[in-house]
């Protein structure tokens, strides 16, 4: 988290020149330019992504062990250099390898695939790392949103609730095809946690009635049905004009309202959603707390280079907490998973959804950001912070041990995109926050974090830290997966796994 003090100059680091491509990779340095005959002209893209770094003075017990292989030779001329014996020495131990190899990665494979028993294939160049949903559909024969599970894992009844503004509730349904309100009038308690178990959460947390000028709504029947779609009708006009304002979980309030501009350590409280993911007892990334069940955090934490590091059992989540030398017990993980459309070399679609092992209880520390509601605008300029455990310098090797906080501003994607920024590397599912005259900006470290906005007194999960040019440097911003554009995504992931 690079933070700036009003008269300190931004943290020094590499000049960038070239911004016409994003980073080619989630987790290193990149140079660009550079040929036969050419040097490197310290050119970087950085990601908001450290390699695991240890938090300093922290015991972690873990019971799990990494094995490392190693062989006699690396290329076969240095075998045959060698006598009779050495050479026999060296066939066996290339053989002995050679199974470790082939066999290793098999286990590791059928690791992955028994946590992730609904997903079917493995992605491609485009480097998501676990294996895809691929459900299967009846040929014309599919109906979406009609409340009946045509495909066997149910995906055509997925994308059929949204929230758009004040929480109102839309159903879409095959009997208009559009997304409609619900009419107040015939709900009840019931369908308010029932929808929301649907979504993927427990319960519902607020439901109540609002007034709406819509010509058409929704009615609530007495079919019984599993999904809300399954049990509402067609209306030409809701009872005294009164709709369904939904809240499936409490979210975006803070204990601690105390900030300072410019980048400062925060309090406890202050961003309760915020944790921080361990792998095998080191921080890795940041990540976000939506609901009892679940957590967002960036996809580029788990690089397929390492095979291990997509196995659930090897990470923990820490919540609560503002100094890595001061941790509660952890969250456990039971399953990862990535964007099927996660790229790592345009890091378009970078976001993960982590399905923990129980429910965490919520309190003044531990307290979850809201999610957008549908097209909810966060337009230039706009106030918005980001949080994390990342370094505060960039290019350093250490991260910071205590939770840091700066303010950004979020920065229009023409702007973003514009050839003195980043050159057209930044897509529609990206947003840019940060000050283009530099200083206060996410870092290593931060990837998977936090950048919410608060609306009327409530915290908004605006973005998810993804990657930047350097850190807090002269029109090089953050840039942040846009939460908004993979709300389909996760809502469907929800449904998926719904405890």
């Amino acid at each position: 988290m690079a933070k700036l003090n009003q008269n300190d100059a931004p943290p020094p680091y590499y000049s960038v020149t070239v911004h016409t491509q994003p980073p080619l990779r989630s987790y290193e340095e990149v140079v660009y330019g550079v040929g036969p005959g050419q040097t490197a002209a310290n050119q970087h893209y950085i990601p908001q992504y450290a390699p695991p770094v240890a938090a300093p003075q922290i015991t972690q017990s873990d019971t799990h062990t990494g094995r490392k292989r190693k062989g006699c030779c690396d290329r076969k001329a240095q075998c045959y250099g060698g006598g009779c014996g050495a050479f026999l020495l060296c066939a066996l131990l290339s053989v002995a390898i050679w199974l470790a190899v082939r066999f290793g990665t098999t286990l590791v494979t059928q690791a992955i695939n028994n946590n992730n028993s609904n997903n079917q294939q493995i992605s491609g160049d485009t480097g998501g790392g676990l294996p895809l949903r691929n459900d299967t559909c009846p040929v014309n024969a599919t109906i979406e949103c009609d409340g009946v599970r045509d495909c066997e894992l149910g995906s055509d009844e997925m994308d059929c609730v949204r929230f758009v503004s004040g929480n109102r509730l839309e159903v879409r349904t095959a009997e208009d095809g559009r997304f409609l309100p619900v009419c107040f009038s015939g709900w009840n308690q019931s369908n308010a946690d029932q929808t929301c178990a649907q979504l993927g959460f427990r319960s519902s947390f607020i439901s109540k009635d609002i007034s709406s000028q819509a010509s058409l709504g929704l009615t609530v029947t007495t079919r019984l049905s599993e999904t809300i779609q399954g049990q509402v009708e067609l209306s030409s006009s809701c009872q005294d004009q009164n709709i369904v304002s939904l809240q499936c979980v409490d979210c975006g309030r803070q204990q601690s309202t105390s900030r300072i501009v410019g980048g400062s350590i925060a309090l406890m409280g202050q961003w309760p959603w915020q944790l921080s993911l361990h792998f095998r007892g080191s921080h890795v990334c940041g990540g976000v707390l939506i609901a009892p069940d679940y957590l967002l955090t960036a996809a580029h934490c788990f690089p397929r280079s390492n095979p291990l590091m997509l196995l659930p059992q090897f990470w923990q989540a820490y919540g609560g907490a503002v100094s890595l030398n001061n941790l509660s017990q952890p969250f456990l993980v039971e399953k990862i998973i990535l964007h099927e459309n996660y790229n790592n070399r345009t890091n378009d679609q970078d976001v993960a959804l982590l399905k923990l092992t129980e429910p965490v209880d919520f309190n003044a520390d531990v307290h979850p950001a809201c999610l957008p509601v549908t097209a909810q605008p966060f337009p230039h300029g706009t106030t918005c912070w980001t949080s994390g455990f990342g370094t505060t310098e960039a290019g350093s090797g250490g991260i910071s041990t205590d939770l840091m906080e700066v303010t950004v501003d979020i920065i229009g994607r023409d702007v973003c995109n514009s050839p003195r920024v980043y050159g057209g590397a930044v897509t529609e599912n990206m947003i840019c926050a940060g000050h283009l005259e530099g200083g206060r900006d996410s870092c290593q470290g931060d990837s998977g974090g936090p950048l919410v906005c608060q609306i009327d007194d409530v915290w908004y999960l605006v973005g998810i830290t993804s990657w930047g040019a350097g850190c807090a440097e002269v029109n090089k911003p953050g840039v942040y997966t846009r939460v908004n554009s993979v709300l389909p995504w996760i809502y469907t992931n929800m449904q998926f796994e719904r405890p």
